[in-house]
C-alpha cells in the first residue's frame, strides 16, 4: 500500500531523471523512480517527475499520483533542462529539487532557487566505452567529471556501498552521503509453488545495451549447451543492442536456444523469473542491480559479474555466484553449476528468498522521505 505511511512533513518535490517508467527503455533506475516517488506522492507529497519524451508520450500526465513532464528526445534532453525550468518550473517554488544522475548532470545546482539533491545509481566510468562512440563517450566522461567538480557539497542519496565509495573517491564528503538500497515490490515479486520452473531455462532482465555484456552470455551459453543440451536463453527488455545480438546468435549457431521477448508488463516478468532456474546479469557495472533482488524474491539464484553494485546485492555462495566480469568461460562454469547440482541451487534458491526480504520498498520509501526533509529543511534554517 503506497498509502500506508503519512509524511510528517509535506513537500512539492521536483525529481529530473532522462527517463521515467513508462519509457519503453525504462531499467532500474526508473523503477527506483516509480517505487519510490509513487509512494511519496500517496503519502501526500506532491511530486513532479521531468523526463525526455518518446514515440507516443505526452507532454503532461498524472500517473501513480505523480505528474509527468515531458521535453526534448533522449540526445538533447540535458540541454534543455535548465532552460525548461528557468522558463516555468522555478516559479513554482519547489520545496527540493532531486538530479537522479544516468549518465549526464543537468547542473541544477547552479540554477535552481530551491534547495539541491542527488541520487546516484553509479558512475559509467570507463564501462562507457564498451556502450557507445568515443565521442559521446568522451561527452559522458565529461559530464561525470562536472560532477565530480561541482557537485561536491551536494547531498547525495547512493543506493549501494559500492556507489557511495565511488562518490567519496568523487571527493564529496562522507557526511553528505546517505545509502539508502534499491528494493522489491515483494507483492509482485514472490514465489509461487505453482509454477514450475522450466528445465535449463536462462534469464536476463534488463535494458539491451551493448555494455551489458548480454554477447558475453550468449558465448558463454554456447559452451553450457555442450553439458546441459537443454539449455536455452530469455531475453526480457528491450534497448538498441537487440540487433547486434540476433546476429551473434545466429553466428554462434543458438538461435533456436535464444528468445528475445522484449519490453513486457510486470506480471509477464515476474512469470520469466518464477520460471527460469536461474537469472544471469553479465554487466561491468551496477548501482544496485534491482533485477538481482526481484528474481531472489521469486526464489531464483543469480549468476552475476563481480563488480561495484551486483557484489552488494548478490551473496556469492549463497543467494548465487559471482564470476569475473567479461570471462565467459567463469560465466559458463557458473551457469553450469546451477543448472546441474539441483541442491546447491536449491538452497541458494531458499537463501536468496531470506536475502531479497530485508529489502522493501516502504523502507527506502521512508528513508528517502525522512533525507528530502533534512534536504529542505536545512535550506529553510
Amino acid at each position: 500500500d503506497r498509502g500506508r505511511r503519512a509524511a510528517t512533513l509535506k513537500l512539492r518535490i521536483l525529481v529530473v531523471n532522462w527517463r521515467d517508467w513508462k519509457n519503453p527503455e525504462a531499467g532500474g533506475a526508473e523503477v527506483h523512480l516509480h517505487e519510490i516517488f509513487g509512494r511519496l506522492a500517496a503519502a501526500g507529497h506532491d511530486v513532479t517527475v521531468l523526463a525526455h519524451r518518446f514515440e507516443g508520450s505526452a507532454r503532461e500526465e498524472r500517473a501513480d499520483g505523480v505528474r509527468l513532464l515531458r521535453i526534448g528526445g533522449k540526445f538533447d534532453f540535458n540541454l534543455r533542462v535548465v532552460p525548461f525550468y528557468r522558463g516555468r518550473l522555478r516559479r513554482e517554488k519547489f520545496d527540493v529539487v532531486v538530479e537522479d544522475l544516468n549518465k549526464l548532470p543537468f547542473l541544477l545546482p547552479l540554477f535552481a532557487q530551491s534547495p539541491c539533491c542527488a541520487i546516484l545509481h553509479h558512475f559509467f566510468g570507463g564501462s562507457i566505452w564498451k556502450e557507445t562512440n568515443p565521442l559521446f563517450a568522451s561527452y559522458v566522461l565529461f559530464g561525470e567529471w562536472l560532477v565530480k567538480r561541482t557537485y561536491r557539497h551536494v547531498p547525495f542519496c547512493a543506493v549501494s556501498e559500492s556507489s557511495a565509495r565511488e562518490l567519496e573517491e568523487a571527493g564529496v564528503p562522507r557526511g553528505k552521503i546517505r545509502v539508502i538500497h534499491n528494493a522489491v515490490d515483494h507483492e509482485a515479486c514472490r514465489v509461487d509453488p505453482s509454477v514450475r520452473r522450466v528445465p535449463g531455462r536462462v534469464v536476463y532482465l534488463g535494458r539491451v545495451k551493448r555494455y551489458k555484456g548480454v554477447d558475453h552470455l550468449l558465448r558463454a551459453l554456447l559452451i553450457v549447451r555442450r553439458t546441459v543440451p537443454g539449455a536455452h536463453l530469455v531475453v526480457v527488455g528491450t534497448g538498441d543492442d537487440l540487433p547486434r545480438l540476433r546476429r551473434e546468435a545466429r553466428a554462434l549457431g543458438i538461435e533456436e536456444a535464444v528468445a528475445f521477448a522484449g519490453f513486457v508488463d510486470t506480471e509477464t516478468k515476474v512469470r520469466h523469473l518464477r520460471e527460469a532456474e536461474i537469472v544471469v546479469t553479465p554487466s561491468p557495472k551496477e548501482g544496485w542491480g534491482v533485477t538481482t533482488i526481484e528474481a531472489n524474491a521469486c526464489g531464483t539464484p543469480v549468476v552475476a559479474s563481480d563488480v561495484p553494485g551486483l557484489r552488494d546485492a548478490v551473496r556469492h555462495e549463497r543467494t548465487g555466484l559471482l564470476f569475473p566480469y567479461g570471462e565467459v568461460g567463469a560465466l559458463a562454469g557458473a551457469m553450469t553449476r546451477l543448472l546441474t547440482d539441483h541442491a546447491f541451487r536449491g538452497r541458494l534458491s531458499a537463501a536468496a528468498v531470506e536475502w531479497a526480504a530485508r529489502f522493501r520498498w516502504e523502507d527506502a520509501a521512508r528513508e528517502t522521505s525522512e533525507w528530502l526533509e533534512e534536504v529542505a529543511g536545512a535550506a529553510r534554517a
